[in-house]
């Protein structure tokens, strides 16, 4: 057996055993859950005693390079950069938890080990340090020469089983950490928060978690939801929720915690809390099997800065999902109804309530056109077509109007819009010249068997360049 005894220290964290409570002005530092999942990449055997989380590697050391490659690796790996992360070895756990309090204190290792190791480095004897010091015991071995049935009775069983597991002389018993199959964390925040951007400082530590699930579950999260917990029930006399929340999307799945962290943030900056929040809690609503990024050994490939999905998701959010629209091809063959423009973060269209009377074969080959344009159609298209003078029966826009190609003809809302009163469109195009305007895109209607005729009219549709 081989242990890893590993701690993060902040400064003040040098020469005390009690870690530093987290504040507003501390660095981040993940959950201790997420510290144990991200330890479960070097090795399946990981748990947490006392204040250090312990890794179990005689298994896998080799896979590593050995002992003293692994032990660099984990530094190198630190998942909290800002904060200091110090770590030790032994034979047993509370070897290598002795070993690493001994390091925190600045302090050399004994040659006698684990006989030699100081008494306050053993968890099991700290509450007997008084009563041992009395008897003459200031180490791990003063404390193991005693008889055993006299330290049993006296200590209890606990102290002697402990001295059994530093020489190896019984078997230790772990609660081993295992990745969840759902993300979600829950935290108390270090003050109540009055404001959305207070609740950024306590977010970051959730994302630094879900990062570290994020890559040891190789996903991608798609769709994440914070929520916080109300610190009244009542306020101004009105009835609060116990919770409210916040859910952030992403058009593909990702694991950059810098888009996400952005994203967050714009949505915390438009919210109002109801009320000052006590605890956060972070959880994936969606996610998806992470490929992984691809680089390309060709510089201008590599390009710096956001990708557009990200720029179009941070700018929705900001400005609200109404301001930023995308086009949407539409199952139409009528010019100014094949595109629709829809929110960027929706780009499905919505459902209707009254859907169209079209076969499935008939929308499909709609569809096809409307994604495949005629080369005849002009760059500009008119919102709306425009009604043409006639001169006799010859249309005129800036002048007399001269046919040059056509007719195309086009027959759609056979299915009957509510809009149009349920008149098919029935069209005749051509490309015609106008003496001044250049060449326009116009239409005549034609009339259906099923309507009465009428006055033949023409519209104008777009313009060529």
């Amino acid at each position: 057996m081989h242990w890893i005894a590993l701690r993060w220290l902040f400064e003040a964290d040098t020469h005390t055993t009690t870690p530093t409570p987290m504040t507003a002005d501390a660095p981040t530092l993940p959950t201790p859950e997420a510290l144990g999942w991200w330890a479960l990449r070097y090795t399946p055997h990981v748990a947490w005693q006392d204040e250090a989380l312990m890794l179990e590697v005689s298994a896998c050391e080799r896979l590593w390079g050995g002992r003293l490659q692994l032990m660099r690796q984990l530094l190198a790996d630190n998942p909290a950069p800002d904060v200091r992360m110090q770590g030790a070895q032994g034979a047993t756990s509370l070897i290598a938890l002795a070993r690493l309090r001994l390091f925190v204190r600045q302090e050399q290792r004994p040659k006698d080990m684990p006989a030699g190791l100081p008494l306050d480095t053993l968890s099991a004897a700290r509450t007997h340090l008084d009563l041992l010091a009395r008897l003459g015991c200031r180490t791990w071995g003063d404390v193991a020469a005693l008889p055993r049935g006299g330290l049993t009775r006296r200590f209890g069983a606990e102290l002697r089983a402990a001295l059994d597991a530093a020489w190896g002389l019984r078997p230790e018993s772990h609660a081993w950490l295992t990745l969840p199959d759902v993300f979600e964390q829950k935290l108390e925040l270090p003050a109540l928060a009055e404001t959305g951007p207070e609740l950024m400082w306590s977010a970051n530590r959730l994302l630094s978690a879900l990062q570290i699930w994020l890559r040891g579950r190789q996903r991608g999260a798609r769709a994440l939801e914070l929520q916080w917990t109300l610190d009244l029930k009542r306020f101004n006399g009105v009835n609060l929720p116990p919770h409210q929340q916040v859910t952030v999307r992403t058009a593909e799945p990702t694991q950059d915690m810098a888009h996400l962290r952005r994203l967050l943030s714009e949505k915390l900056a438009l919210t109002t809390l109801a009320a000052p929040v006590s605890w956060l809690r972070l959880r994936t609503l969606e996610t998806d099997p992470w490929a992984g990024a691809s680089t390309s050994f060709l510089p201008e490939d590599n390009r710096k800065g956001d990708k557009l999905h990200e720029m179009v998701e941070r700018l929705s959010v900001r400005l609200g999902a109404q301001q930023v629209v995308v086009p949407s091809a539409q199952a139409d063959h009528r010019p100014e109804r094949k595109q629709a423009w829809q929110p960027a973060l929706h780009k499905d269209p919505p459902p209707t309530d009254k859907p169209h009377k079209q076969t499935k074969q008939a929308n499909k080959q709609a569809q096809a056109a409307a994604s495949q344009p005629d080369v005849l159609y002009p760059p500009w298209l008119l919102p709306e077509p425009q009604l043409l003078e006639m001169d006799g029966e010859r249309p005129c826009y800036r002048g007399p109007l001269s046919k040059l190609s056509g007719p195309q003809r086009v027959e759609a809302g056979w299915w009957g819009d509510k809009e149009e009163g349920g008149q098919p469109a029935l069209r005749d195009y051509y490309v015609a010249e106008s003496p001044e305007a250049g060449l326009v895109w116009i239409f005549r209607e034609r009339h259906s068997a099923r309507f009465s005729a009428g006055e033949v009219r023409w519209y104008l549709q777009g313009f060529y360049a």
